[in-house]
């Protein structure tokens, strides 16, 4: 493996980070040079020399091994939440090193978890480097440096295939360059179109990008410490339920509907049951809250279920109300939409909920085999006929998702956390959900929880994000032949 290649192309990426740092900061400059102006500044020359040094000494190479393109995803997830500290700890306020850490990774993983008491005390320039990172994540560090990115030829190929889950490529059926620029397009229009409905519902035009930006990462950061309970407004909960639900769909089936395409999302058997589960599970959650007189009327109990069961399972992790105080059964439905989440080819992590589909489907599989053990059964997915090797990959992703949970809940207990906040903030985590229960709330924060456990939750962020392997294969790197 050459690593002077893989310096070079991460270098690509840290120069496309301090592009949007500068941005930030001329936000900041024209918000009367606000507290962040210099450190955004300074950020982003710090950030740009460690793109050009690759660049100028490295020679370009015309094509990269999947050894190489493995590296230089991975590394560019990672470096990128290294940068992305600057900022943060030049600017000072509450982040320490270890809170600057978390609220970065916590940002490109999509994750919404924040370590702030007072959001609202961050100046705007700031603010929009911290939506900045969850935008950039959503869609993936490298797959939007792509975008911009020169003629690359099969490296692009090759990035992108690393970039991309095998999941999230079944539905497309176009060349990785056409697959970096219709997420793009899906991307920035599903921003463009939620950022204009949220400035018509109410919300100032800063906001509304901004929460614009986190619904269509799914990520959940927002400019207020109340999160979306502070606006109180039933139209801007409807939006945003909209297009969570919406980013937490594969972009290629989104694109092939908008354009007219056959392979769209009414055929799509896994959208079908996402979209199912989404409006069931709302429904049980609004009659137990109803029945448990949390809200006053059906219909708040409705809006507030809906919203709270859409934002978890899209792994947004936006609050309209505290669901820390709901009934054991709404927390169970909740954590559940925690642990399964959207629709592979989205913006969301998690599980996947075409794992879980293909989990059941296996079970139900295994259950005709023992009755007919002569018969060859196939099983399908979205009308595609699933390889064993498919299969067993995602029987073992499971698994291996359900050690870490443990794993991740175990250390964060030995930290000194309760049961509860290690489990759920485990969970919320590795999925990059955000919010959990008890002491990590969906309407608290991580700000109070020890350093040891932010450490530890910040590696199952990049865990989820990276779907286990992807992580940690960077370890045992010597072992590729």
């Amino acid at each position: 493996m050459k690593l002077n290649v893989v310096f070079r192309y991460v270098g690509v990426v840290m120069l496309f980070l301090a592009a949007f740092m500068l941005l930030s900061a001329g936000i900041s400059y024209l918000n009367n040079m606000d507290s962040a102006f210099y450190p955004l500044l300074l950020s982003s020359l710090l950030t740009a020399l460690l793109g050009v040094f690759p660049m100028i000494f490295v020679e370009r190479h015309e094509q990269i091994s999947n050894k190489e393109g493995f590296c230089i995803v991975v590394g560019s997830w990672v470096l990128a939440c290294v940068v992305s500290t600057f900022p943060y700890l030049i600017w000072g306020g509450e982040f320490t090193l270890i809170n600057a850490w978390f609220e970065s990774v916590s940002g490109y993983t999509t994750t919404g978890a924040s370590i702030l008491t007072d959001i609202e005390a961050l100046p705007t320039g700031l603010q929009f480097w911290r939506f900045s990172t969850t935008w950039i994540g959503g869609m993936g560090v490298v797959m939007f440096a792509l975008v911009v990115l020169p003629s690359m030829g099969r490296n692009k190929m090759t990035l992108s295939n690393v970039e991309l889950s095998a999941l999230a490529k079944d539905n497309y059926r176009y060349r990785s360059q056409v697959i970096v620029q219709i997420l793009l397009v899906v991307y920035v229009g599903l921003t463009f179109i939620s950022a204009l409905a949220l400035h018509l519902a109410g919300m100032p035009w800063f906001d509304a990008l901004c929460h614009s930006m986190s619904a269509c990462a799914t990520s959940g950061f927002s400019t207020k410490n109340a999160s979306i309970a502070f606006y109180d407004s039933p139209m801007i909960d409807f939006i945003l339920i909209i297009t969570m639900g919406v980013a937490g769909m594969h972009f290629g089936l989104i694109y092939a509907t908008v354009t007219g395409k056959h392979n769209n999302l009414f055929r799509s058997e896994v959208t079908r049951w996402y979209t199912g589960t989404l409006l069931v599970c709302s429904l049980l959650i609004a009659l137990n809250l109803y029945a448990n007189d949390i809200f006053s009327s059906f219909w708040t109990s409705l809006r507030h279920a809906t919203f709270q069961f859409f934002s978890l399972m899209t792994t947004t992790g936006f609050a309209s109300a505290d669901s820390n105080v709901w009934p054991s059964f709404s927390i169970i439905l909740l954590m559940f939409g925690t642990i399964v989440c959207a629709c592979a080819g989205s913006t969301s992590g998690g599980m996947k909920f075409n794992r879980l589909l293909l989990g059941v489907k296996t079970i139900l599989v295994q259950i005709k085999r023992q009755q007919h053990p002569n018969a060859i059964i196939r099983i399908k997915l979205d009308g595609i006929i699933q390889d064993n090797d498919v299969v067993f990959g995602v029987m073992i992703f499971i698994v291996s998702y359900m050690l870490s949970i443990l794993a991740g809940t175990a250390l964060c207990a030995f930290s000194g956390m309760d049961l509860l906040s290690s489990f759920s903030g485990t969970i919320a985590c590795i999925g990059n959900v955000g919010p959990g229960f008890g002491q990590v709330y969906s309407l608290g924060n991580y700000a109070e929880i020890p350093a040891m456990a932010k450490g530890v939750l910040s590696f199952m962020m990049l865990l989820g994000r990276l779907e286990i392997f992807g992580l940690i294969q960077l370890f045992f790197i010597k072992w590729w032949r």
